[in-house]
Formats: structure tokens, C-alpha cells, sequence
């Protein structure tokens, strides 16, 4: 299924989509890009920062992990470890 996208850059999401998804006029999606695509989802009442970081291009738990690391490793250099 293809659609053109408009002079405004805005797309139409086919009735059949938006009523499967429940999607009203008014409500919140977000707009996500991939490797050649983009997802749209419908955000819920307790979901408007859901999977703002999931595609992050900063692994985060590797990046908390270097943070602790360096501080490990300036205590021990003032030496209070």
C-alpha cells in the first residue's frame, strides 16, 4: 500500500489502520525512524515518554558503566579508595 506525501510532508494514515489502532483525531503518536523506514505509534494516557530512547544511538547502560568506571578510577587516583 503506498500513499503520497503531501506539500506539508504529511501522510495519511488509511481509516482501516487507525481504526485497528484506535487512533482518533487529537491523539499522540510518535513518529520514529529506522534503517529506511518510519514507525508511527499511538502514544497512550501514561505512555508519552515511552520508547523516547529506544532507538537511541547511545547505548546507555555501556555509557553508565564507563561514568562509574571513571569515577572508580579518580578515587583511587585522590586516593580514597
Amino acid at each position: 500500500m503506498t500513499h503520497k506525501v503531501g506539500a506539508k510532508g504529511q501522510v495519511v494514515v488509511p481509516k482501516r489502520i487507525r481504526e485497528r489502532l484506535g487512533i482518533q483525531p487529537g491523539d499522540e503518536v510518535t513518529v520514529e525512524e529506522g534503517d529506511g523506514f518510519v514507525a508511527i505509534h499511538k502514544v497512550g494516557p501514561s505512555e508519552s515518554l515511552r520508547g523516547t530512547l529506544r532507538n537511541s544511538e547511545t547505548d546507555l547502560l555501556a555509557e553508565l558503566e564507563r561514568e562509574h568506571r571513571e569515577e572508580i578510577e579518580a578515587e583511587e587516583r585522590e586516593g580514597l579508595r
